[in-house]
């Protein structure tokens, strides 16, 4: 069993749900996620009160599902992300899970 994360815009959340099922991925959940995108390093004396960074509304969608499924769905997100050349790309992470309740 792996837990096959994916993060996204929530512009593309319809076009995850659809590589989900297209993996054989037919349980998951989905959260809102607030992004945010810094490319300096961080000072956080002049910082500390400072909120002028870049904020990007975001989803991460999750599932509990076979190892076949998860990279199939890792596939499908490179394949997604070489056609549509998005400045911000559909990023999938698959993490193995040692033990479980079932």
């Amino acid at each position: 069993m792996k837990l096959f994360i994916v993060t996204c815009l929530k512009e593309y959340q319809e076009d995850v749900t659809k590589i989900f099922k297209d993996a054989n991925i037919h349980v998951s959940s989905a959260t809102d996620i607030i992004g945010f995108k810094d490319n300096q390093l961080p000072n956080l004396l002049e910082e500390w009160f400072a909120a002028g960074d870049e904020k990007f509304d975001s989803m991460m969608l999750f599932s509990f599902t076979a190892n076949e499924n998860a990279e199939k769905g890792l596939e499908l997100i490179k394949i997604y992300n070489e056609q549509s050349q998005a400045d911000f790309p559909i990023r999938g992470f698959i993490v193995p899970v040692e033990k479980s309740s079932y």
